[in-house]
């Protein structure tokens, strides 16, 4: 087939729509666009038309014919678009990737899928900065508080045993209440509640009697007050030092209630009288069994690197004036490239008395060498507005300005 059969002529708005229309009635359209990415954009539809023109001008059309359709150029002007919004994905994904580890937002499988041969769901979205949420930190938290027993992922169990009177001893596995599921496990105990009685209850009290008084307030539930301290006017470190005297004598002179656990076994103190028989003492445990083997899903269906970050094409009605003319110079770029390869196929066309010469291979090194500069521009320009760009950007400012007041003269004040 003659190249002639394919030669670029003007573009319209109204082309491109009938275009898109056809594909997505009863698809017997190709579509103005290979992916039609940012088909359905506005913007993008009636900038394609001028960046079309614009191209088809700086590659001597009129004046020269173009091998190739508008629908080529078009392709082009997809592919800088894409190019571009890659270039801005991987800048912010650089700056917040870590902010959003673990976020619930993540992206795969039907979210990239295709429609009707058109990435429509796939793009466009909008470059919005996620905001940070403590990332790794957050998840690392959660594993010291279970050691400290204020949250985490696994169960804290309780359990209990019954006092026997003048047994100290007990197994925790086989004479406490704990599931039957844990029995003959590695048991954590976290926390054994072998406390004995507040020592603001002994404090004694002129006024209102003192061990008739602490068994009035015992029946009636509260066991933890006194008068003594509740309607004296003293200092809180007066109470603070009573409390401190009482609970060291009975640590030094007396049995205090401690307990001491070896591979799950409990001795109690002081040693169960006849009265403590039936008592009950609780205890917190995690199973060691569950804290090896329990496989930690804190990022399942989440964020966790930079192929499931959900950020999607740029709509082109975003992006800013210098983003658009950074856009035209690539297009132009791609289409000095592809005419280049077209030419490059009919290197020479023969005439009646010679013959004439394309500039195919001129023009793809040019295109080529255009790619690459633009290319390279943008990075580096992305590179000097990172996050750590900025820091090191205050950095140098502070030290700017305490250089500057270094040297301003001090005034001196004769008082």
């Amino acid at each position: 087939m003659s190249k002639f059969s394919y030669l670029y002529a003007d573009p319209s708005v109204g082309g491109f729509s009938a275009s898109l229309a056809a594909k997505m009635n009863d698809g017997s359209g190709s579509g103005p666009t290979p992916y039609g990415t940012y088909d359905r954009d506005t913007s993008f539809v009636s900038e394609s038309v001028d960046v079309c023109k614009w191209t088809a001008r700086r590659l001597g059309h009129p004046v020269m014919q173009l091998e190739f359709s508008s629908g080529s150029i078009w392709a082009c002007f997809e592919e800088a678009v894409s190019e571009y919004s890659l270039h801005i994905n991987n800048y912010n994904i650089k700056n917040w990737l870590w902010e959003s580890y673990g976020a619930d937002d993540k992206i795969s499988g039907s979210g990239w899928s295709n429609e009707d041969t058109a990435s429509i769901t796939m793009g466009t979205g909008s470059a919005t900065v996620t905001h940070g949420h403590l990332g790794t930190a957050f998840h690392l938290s959660k594993q010291y508080g279970e050691a400290t027993n204020i949250g985490g992922e696994l169960t804290l169990h309780t359990g209990s045993l019954a006092l026997t009177a003048s047994k100290q001893v007990y197994d925790l596995q086989t004479e406490s209440n704990i599931s039957s599921s844990h029995a003959g496990k590695r048991l954590e105990i976290q926390r054994v509640f072998n406390m004995g009685p507040s020592a603001i209850t002994r404090f004694y009290d002129p006024f209102a009697g003192s061990f008739e008084q602490r068994n009035m307030l015992d029946a009636f539930g509260m066991s933890n007050t006194a008068p003594a301290v509740t309607y004296m006017m003293r200092p809180i470190s007066h109470d603070i030092s009573r409390a401190q005297a009482i609970e060291t004598n009975d640590l030094i002179r007396k049995s205090a209630y401690s307990f001491e656990l070896v591979n799950n076994k409990l001795r109690i103190f002081p040693r169960p009288s006849a009265d403590d028989t039936g008592d009950k003492i609780w205890f917190h445990y995690y199973v060691r069994d569950e804290q090896v083997s329990t496989t930690r899903n804190s990022t399942a269906n989440k964020i966790t690197d930079p192929s499931n970050i959900p950020y999607k094409f740029i709509t082109y009605e975003e992006i800013n004036a210098a983003g658009r003319q950074w856009i035209r110079k690539f297009t132009l770029a791609l289409a000095k490239e592809l005419l280049g390869i077209i030419r490059s196929k009919y290197a020479s066309l023969p005439l009646p008395n010679g013959e004439v010469t394309m500039d195919g291979e001129a023009l793809k090194a040019e295109g080529r060498e255009e790619k690459t500069m633009l290319l390279e521009e943008l990075k580096e320009f992305l590179d000097s507005v990172t996050l750590v760009e900025r820091s090191r950007a205050e950095a140098d400012t502070a030290a700017a300005n305490q250089e500057l007041l270094a040297r301003s003269p001090l005034q001196i004040y004769i008082g």
